[in-house]
């Protein structure tokens, strides 16, 4: 493994013990016992090396929430493969919850700088079609007839998976369950049904 993959892995682990706020280039440097000028060199700065380690990170996470359970039941409805990728995202609020923390942390950082911003835009408008297609098979091509649909029922799920990601770390106690916001998300459908 070269400079670059080491200061990668360095970063992530940084990310997990660290968070995003408190992760100097040094704390790096030191996590890939790599020389501290290669952190600029091949990343251009800090910054760039974190918001990189960051998303790759939440990528990982993205597809590790959202995958099947290991014997997926081929007849199982929409809305029992929602209701298990919601459990899986609250069960990660245990195991995961130092990289949903410095994820946190780094959303902020948006604010006062141009390219995290865009970096984290670009993320998320990728991510929209994606879920679209792989939660309910809504393809999400660009040109296609159903691309509009599926970025909106994307960044429904983005909202869903951030507002649930929110609530489990800063009061798990009250937070709700799968199953509740499955309750929720249909009474929600059948008030929309109604007023159409």
């Amino acid at each position: 493994m070269g400079h670059r993959e080491e200061l990668m892995a360095g970063a992530r682990r940084c990310l997990e013990e660290r968070g995003y706020a408190h992760t100097t280039s040094r704390d790096i440097a030191a996590a890939a016992n790599a020389p501290l000028g290669t952190i600029n060199y091949h990343y251009g700065s800090k910054e760039a090396l974190l918001n990189a380690a960051m998303l790759e990170s939440i990528q990982e996470w993205g597809a590790k929430v959202q995958q099947p359970a290991p014997e997926p039941v081929p007849e199982a409805t929409v809305g029992a493969r929602l209701e298990a990728m919601w459990a899986r995202i609250i069960e990660s609020q245990v195991t995961d919850r130092p990289l949903l923390v410095a994820a946190s942390e780094s959303l902020t950082q948006a604010e006062r700088s141009p390219e995290v911003r865009a970096q984290i835009a670009r993320a998320y408008e990728g991510a929209r079609p994606q879920l679209a297609a792989d939660l309910h098979g809504i393809s999400g091509a660009e040109g296609s007839a159903d691309a509009a649909i599926a970025r909106a029922v994307g960044s429904v799920h983005m909202a869903l998976v951030a507002g649930l990601t929110q609530q489990w770390l800063i009061d798990p106690e009250h937070a709700p369950s799968a199953a509740e916001i499955a309750a929720g998300l249909r009474a929600i459908a059948r008030s929309l049904d109604s007023d159409a």
